[in-house]
């Protein structure tokens, strides 16, 4: 007879031991982050996530689509690389980030909370509107304080809620002896409540409880426009600093330990093995292998690494393992002083005053005299407390900067639409203003005006046996022409068969084809292998530009790339040429292939082998000459450049942390739409100004009325209603 269940007082009870495992279970459990620069689609999201969920130990994968990352909840022996290593396998780049380094991206909190303020105010406007109506068609008495009772009852909690964002800013404004746009709105709100009441308690005919909640609804519409736009961005530095390699593994006692990138110190042995980024500055000791720099220099080419060669943090390690001798860790690598390079830039960048910023600085004083001013001059002239008072509150209302305030942020929705529809995301609030100013702009070339994968060129010259035996020893490869050469060949022509394939780290692939020795890589290797077949080998003319050389036999074979223009490029460069602007190609890129592209595209002005740094000094000094630069690039190693710049644009499939540096992201692969950035931008900022100017024939003509006494607070409500809508439709003109 089995034994019984022991008994328990409740369900909950009996599952008890379960949930107890299943919590020690997730406490036990880590947090991988993946960056992915190449999502673009719902599609992608289901293909990583099935491909990360598939690898064992792996409890859930989340892929966010705005952020382009993958966030990962696995058990503690899996490894960030098995999991790169699975989405590159789904046809997708992938990055390990830093979890630790990236703050946990919140909700847009702020954004929620401007909204249910925005759609309390609107709904709350529309009830007293309809009691208001009531009033205007002729309720006397105790009906009519009776509505206005009722009124006071929905807009006081209302106002209280939803102009709180108003009530903030102006407080801290006052507190530190300043003015700003929300102190003539808070004055506005207030004295229109406290009139109103005044009114209402008096048993008087009119009050402007609906002009309070209108004058609400319309300037959280601004501030939420406003809003959108902020919202967007992120701090590129952090992103760089997330790019850091978490974890290293160093030798101790000869033995390989795990240990986070913090423990490591100057002097440890760190092993990076092939596909893992190097997570200190140091020097090779032990190993050969090649090294991938396109992210931090732009070079197209990986370099080869041999005992002695100088690596930085943020290089990834392509063919063979590595040993390196840490001379640089933290805040000291490369990756981490280019961090706080951009970092000082974008504190550069907030010295920027806006156009609202500006008109704000002079218009709020202006306001507060004014008001004041027809205040006592109306309770000196009349001595009637009420009467001034009411003509006070009419003369805030109807000069409250709610046109000002839509201004900007409604020419700039409007055209962040148009331009989106075009493939381009605007993520600053001020961006299309510095992008009005721009008289040079300056382009990266790998992955920027260049697709940044190299394209085999002339397979049409090798017979097919020939590609066969190229097809087999790719295959055997990380290298990025190897893959480039498996991408062109897959299908095409069958592998042949080959024995004994191996990679020879910094040098490339060889195998045995029937007795011969066949080898896919550097040219001297190549030749050696030749000379050591015992036949006088047979060396092509030397390749210009990217080539990998096929040794079979004694016969050496040249397979030629090219890094492909992306689409729209001559086209944008053509545009903005006609414009008068100056056009400046500067890369990390070897002088060959960087004059090669300037030639092709009509550049005069170019320069290459740039550091980042470089880049950015070369910027900050056509700014010191007067330039107002838009600079375009993709890389790590444009990112100082991108914040340095007076505006900056960056492709969809560039790195996370070069789109955060960026004002604007190029949704699509075409370059085409860049100089209609620039057209739009000044067909913004002239819309801009016609609302300023709008606005300011709206007070010239409706201020002294409202100091005359011609004006309640409810027309002053209406008037001022009216403006924000004219600015609204002067600024929908862009779309």
């Amino acid at each position: 007879m089995s034994e019984a269940a022991p008994f328990a007082a409740c369900p909950a009870c009996g599952v008890a031991p379960a949930a107890d495992e299943i919590a020690a279970r997730a406490l036990k459990d880590v947090t991988l982050m993946l960056s992915i620069p190449g999502l673009h689609c719902a599609a992608c999201i289901d293909t990583v996530e099935r491909a990360l969920t598939a690898e064992p130990g792996v409890r859930g994968a989340r892929v966010n689509l705005t952020l382009k990352r993958a966030q990962v909840s696995a058990s503690p022996g899996v490894e960030a690389a098995r999991l790169v290593r699975a989405v590159v396998a789904a046809g997708y780049e992938a990055h390990e980030l830093d979890a630790g380094a990236i703050a946990a991206t919140a909700t847009d909190r702020a954004g929620r909370d401007l909204l249910m303020r925005l759609a309390v105010a609107g709904f709350a406007s529309m009830n007293v509107m309809l009691l208001s109506v009531s009033v205007w068609a002729g309720a006397e008495d105790a009906t009519r304080d009776l509505f206005h009772w009722i009124s006071a009852a929905i807009t006081l909690p209302a106002i209280a809620f939803c102009a709180q964002p108003f009530f903030r800013n102006a407080w801290g404004a006052l507190r530190v002896g300043r003015l700003n746009m929300d102190v003539p709105i808070t004055l506005a709100l207030v004295l229109a409540l406290v009139t109103s009441l005044w009114e209402v308690s008096l048993s008087g005919e009119d009050a402007y409880f609906d002009a309070a909640l209108t004058l609400t609804f319309f300037l959280l519409a601004g501030r939420y426009l406003d809003h959108r736009t902020r919202a967007m961005a992120r701090s590129a530095a952090e992103e760089l600093a997330a790019l850091e390699v978490p974890r290293a593994v160093i030798l101790r006692d000869g033995a390989e330990v795990p240990v986070p990138v913090a423990e490591v110190a100057i002097g440890d042995l760190v092993r990076v093995r092939p596909g893992g980024r190097m997570p200190v500055d140091g020097v090779v000791v032990g190993g050969e292998s090649e090294l991938d720099r396109s992210l931090l220099t732009g070079e197209t080419l990986p370099v080869q690494a041999t005992p002695g060669q100088a690596v930085s943090a943020g290089e990834v390690n392509l063919t063979g393992p590595l040993l390196v001798r840490a001379t640089a860790v933290g805040r000291d690598t490369s990756l981490h002083r280019m961090a706080d390079l951009v970092a000082i830039a974008e504190s550069g960048r907030s010295r920027y005053t806006s156009l609202a910023d500006r008109a704000a600085r002079l218009y709020a004083p202006g306001v507060h005299i004014l008001s004041a001013l027809a205040f006592a001059g109306w309770w000196l002239g009349t001595g009637d407390l009420r009467v001034a008072l009411n003509i006070a509150a009419a003369v805030l209302i109807i000069t409250c900067p709610c046109a000002l305030g839509l201004a900007v942020p409604a020419v700039t929705t409007a055209a962040s639409g148009r331009l989106f529809r075009r493939g381009l995301l605007i993520k600053h609030e001020t961006a299309l203003e510095r992008l009005a100013l721009v008289d040079t702009v300056v382009f990266d070339k790998t992955g920027t005006l260049t697709a940044g994968v190299p394209v085999a060129t002339n397979l049409a010259d090798v017979d097919d046996t020939t590609l066969g035996v190229a097809l087999a020893l790719a295959q055997g490869s990380s290298h990025p022409l190897s893959r480039a050469l498996v991408q062109a060949l897959d299908g095409r022509v069958e592998p042949a068969k080959l024995s004994d394939l191996r990679e020879v780290p910094g040098h490339g692939t060889e195998a045995l084809l029937g007795d011969r020795r066949a080898r896919l890589g550097r040219a001297d290797w190549c030749g050696n292998g030749a000379a050591a077949q015992g036949e006088a080998p047979v060396l092509p003319r030397a390749a210009v530009g990217m080539a990998s050389y096929l040794q079979i036999g004694g016969r050496v074979h040249v397979l030629t790339f090219e890094d492909h223009l992306r689409p729209g490029a001559s086209q944008a460069i053509a545009a903005l040429r006609a414009q008068g602007l100056r056009v400046l190609l500067l890369s990390g890129d070897a002088e060959g292939p960087v004059r090669r592209l300037a030639e092709q595209l009509g550049i005069t002005d170019w320069q290459a082998a740039l550091l980042p740094a470089d880049k950015a000094a070369r910027i900050a000094a056509l700014q010191s000459a007067g330039a107002k630069v838009l600079m375009v690039g993709d890389g790590l190693n444009d990112t100082v450049a991108l914040r340095t710049a007076d505006v900056s644009l960056s492709p969809a499939s560039a790195l996370d942390a070069a789109r955060v540096a960026s004002d604007i992201v190029l949704l699509g692969g075409d370059l085409s739409p860049i100089p209609d950035v620039l057209l739009t931008a000044s067909r913004a900022i002239r819309r801009i100004r016609e609302n300023f100017r709008i606005a300011t024939f709206y007070n010239v003509i409706a201020v002294p009325l409202a100091v005359a006494g011609f004006c309640s607070p409810l027309i002053a409500a209406l008037a001022m209603s009216a403006s924000s809508v004219t600015v609204s439709l002067n600024a929908l003109r862009l779309r």
